[in-house]
């Protein structure tokens, strides 16, 4: 186990996004634009018309990967939470439509259906990125 202990927050940013943007994307556009290197994901809510989530399918090593995909599909998008590390973003989300929901890792392609909000809340006095430890799984660790 390793903690990383933060001296506060810093800027809060609150992200629109409308119908036809990006969510990933979009993100990484406000980490550019922002100069965001260490963050949390405090909130994400909207819907999508377009979702790709991967979530892991096995219990043994290494990890086989499951990609779900939705294309012209109406979900709501109830969570998505998670780390940004010396500048790259590493979410899960929540999706559902009208009989279930759906978690896993969040990649390229989630398109806004109507609205989406994401609420990113900078992270003060912590140095840490994502890398592979010796059994090629991306953890944090001190910069």
């Amino acid at each position: 186990m390793k903690a990383f202990e933060s001296t506060g927050f810093g800027k809060v940013h609150v992200l629109r996004l409308d119908k036809g943007d990006f969510l990933l994307e979009g993100v990484q556009e406000l980490i550019r634009e922002k100069h965001i290197k260490n963050a949390v994901c405090v909130s994400a809510i909207g819907t999508l018309d377009k979702c790709v989530l991967h979530m892991v399918m096995t219990t043994g090593f290494p990890p086989v990967e499951h990609f779900e995909r939705w294309d012209d599909y109406p979900l709501e998008l109830s969570s998505m939470s998670g780390v940004i590390a010396n500048g790259v973003p590493h979410f899960h989300a929540v999706v559902s439509d009208h009989e279930k929901a759906y978690s896993g890792h969040v990649e390229p392609g989630c398109r806004i259906l109507y609205l989406g909000e994401v609420v990113i809340a900078e992270v003060e006095g912590v140095r840490f990125a994502r890398e592979k430890n010796e059994n090629g799984i991306n953890e944090l660790r001190d910069l």
